[in-house]
């Protein structure tokens, strides 16, 4: 590939100025395709001189799918996208097109954890923290926003560009940390189904043989994945309605007070909330807001057909999987409010004496689970079950129980390509899929069935608490990266985050990551031993310190170039030159209108 080699001389101006300005003496040049632009130095060759970024002439960018090209996601298809004939603003066959990958990453929105975290709300606040699962699940929305952009723009997904813009130390701890943060997502998993098929057959499936039974979801799964992309979309589809059904006869059932459903949903209070409901409030937004779940929906966009040498196909390809993802996550948001409604309006202010003595009188085996004290009721999602059947009879507590069970598979199967574009993408390795979720949930599988056969249920379903922490502990592994690369004019060209975007980004990142820290420090502060006191330590120290190493560049990549290791730059976007001294390496790879398709780069 013909190089232009960099002269000596200090880069001009034009060379520091953002190409975002609009100067036409400051324009990058037009080079023909092939042709790389080189960062200032002295042209000497080394391993900094490969740092570049490629500047084609649209005209001359090949479609984003060139014939015998691999597919790099892990789908053996695209969905084509059908032509706009008569040139209008908003198609319903497109958006049917672009329909799916939002649906599945709603799903992480509806996992067990997050049911569980609702019944909670619901019982320890009544409809009191409902506006906080509102503004959680917008924040989720905008977040996915990025995401989805990055890989619509880019065509790579979220770990695929870590692995091209990151050091390799960096990049391994980031990969570790985002691994964690799936096995425990799948650790809920493997408890939610396990719990939900002890509770359909009446005890007679012991938990741990429930968890026995999940490894079955891997050849589900396998069976599934050979039909197509759009049966499988299909299938989680039909997941996401079983749970709507079977949640919204819960609701229907118990007839929550609508004006305080209401009143909870748009008046941002929380009149009487001591630090339980506080705790609760926090736990809300770690469940909601899921860190593997970023880099899930960033390769899901790639399942579709966009030509991203063309600004007007990623333009629409970004408008209609946003609208997809608003009607996603509306639905799961409807699911979650069933949920915290149905145990607000039934069981908020209980005692364990009242629900001990309910299901006495309706002959239930479980009444046992509730002691016969004054203490206010705690629920998870077995006793969740338990008291539904006590109070409203058998299919209550089935039909909770098939709910519970949809979310775990589904969650099950979206984890599952998780974990996959995750270890493609940060290492750049090729498994088969069948290892991939052997490995994964085998590693899940093998604490919670130690727990499941030495333990109770109560300490099986308190894993969902410390699952809870490791989750918000990852989230900012997920976040960081996805504002940074987001807001690099290199990578994203003219779909970069504006000033607007990049502030209000950088506000949300700060308040997520505090508040679950905040969530973390309360559980941590519970440990009640020395020893634990001092491993906790040690690990915050490394934890925070690579937490802010991440901070560090997302700031710089945000317009404070002053912290750029003394390369002031008084311009508020990011340039090639400051993706260079920020040690991101800016592939060619990455520009939005190239001569070669990103696709096929993965595997080099």
């Amino acid at each position: 590939m013909a190089r232009r080699q960099a002269k000596k001389p200090p880069a001009s101006l034009c060379e520091l100025k953002s190409y975002s300005v609009k100067d036409p003496s400051c324009q990058p040049p037009t080079m023909a395709p092939g042709t790389e632009r080189q960062p200032p130095g002295d042209g000497s060759g080394d391993a900094r001189d490969a740092v570049s970024t490629i500047y084609s002439n649209p005209a001359a960018s090949h479609p984003a799918d060139p014939p015998g090209e691999p597919f790099a996601t892990y789908f053996d298809e695209k969905i084509p996208i059908p032509e706009d004939r008569k040139s209008s603003c908003f198609s319903f066959r497109k958006l049917w097109a672009f329909t799916g990958p939002g649906f599945l990453m709603s799903i992480a929105y509806l996992d067990p954890g997050n049911i569980e975290s609702d019944l909670q709300s619901g019982a320890v606040a009544g409809f009191k923290l409902l506006w906080i699962l509102l503004l959680a699940t917008i924040v989720g929305l905008l977040l996915q926003r990025l995401a989805a952009r990055l890989g619509v723009v880019t065509g790579l997904h979220l770990a695929e560009v870590c692995h091209r813009q990151y050091p390799k130390v960096p990049r391994i701890i980031l990969w570790l940390m985002v691994e964690t943060a799936i096995i425990g997502s799948d650790m809920q998993e493997v408890i939610g189904s396990a719990i939900a098929l002890n509770l359909l057959s009446v005890g007679r499936i012991p938990l741990w043989g429930g968890v026995l039974i999940t490894i079955a979801d891997t050849f589900v799964f396998l069976f599934l994945d050979k039909y197509g992309l759009r049966k499988l979309e299909a299938f989680f589809g039909f997941l996401i309605t079983v749970m709507a059904v079977t949640f919204g006869y819960e609701y229907v059932t118990v007839r929550p007070d609508q004006s305080q459903v209401l009143r909870g949903l748009f008046v941002p209070s929380c009149q009487g909330c001591k630090t339980r409901q506080l705790e609760q409030a926090v736990g809300i937004v770690g469940a909601v807001i899921m860190p593997h779940n970023l880099y899930l929906h960033s390769a899901l966009v790639k399942s579709r057909q966009v030509n991203r040498a063309d600004k007007k196909e990623v333009r629409e390809a970004n408008k209609y999987f946003f609208i997809e993802s608003c009607i996603a996550l509306f639905v799961s948001f409807i699911i979650n409010v069933f949920v915290v409604s149905v145990f607000a309006e039934a069981f908020y202010n209980q005692t364990n004496q009242e629900v001990h003595d309910v299901c006495v009188n309706s002959s239930s085996p479980q009444a046992g689970l509730f002691p016969q004290n004054n203490s206010t009721l705690t629920v998870d999602i077995y006793k969740g079950g338990v008291v539904l059947g006590c109070y409203f009879g058998p299919a209550a507590l089935y039909i909770w129980a098939v709910g519970i069970l949809a979310a775990g598979q589904s969650s099950t199967m979206t984890g599952t390509y998780s974990g996959q574009f995750v270890m493609e993408g940060f290492l750049n390795l090729k498994w088969s899929r069948f290892a991939r979720v052997i490995l994964t949930r085998s590693i899940a599988i093998i604490p919670t069935l130690l727990v499941a056969v030495f333990q109770d249920v109560e300490h099986l379903t308190g894993m969902n608490d410390f699952l809870n922490v490791l989750q918000s502990l990852q989230l900012p592994f997920a976040l960081i990266p996805v504002l940074t690369f987001t807001s690099l004019r290199p990578v994203m060209s003219d779909f970069a985050n504006g000033l607007g975007w990049r502030i209000a980004g950088g506000i949300l990142v700060l308040i997520i990551c505090g508040i679950n820290m905040y969530f973390v420090v309360t559980y941590v502060q519970d440990l009640g031993h020395l020893a634990l006191y001092v491993v906790a330590a040690v690990v915050c120290v490394a934890y925070l310190g690579f937490v802010a190493y991440l901070g560090w560049q997302c700031l710089v990549a945000l317009g404070l170039s002053f912290l750029n290791c003394g390369h002031t730059l008084s311009l508020p976007v990011l340039s090639e030159l400051d993706a260079f001294h920020l040690g991101l390496t800016a592939h060619p790879e990455l520009f939005h209108l190239n001569n070669v398709d990103a696709d096929s780069l993965v595997s080099k």
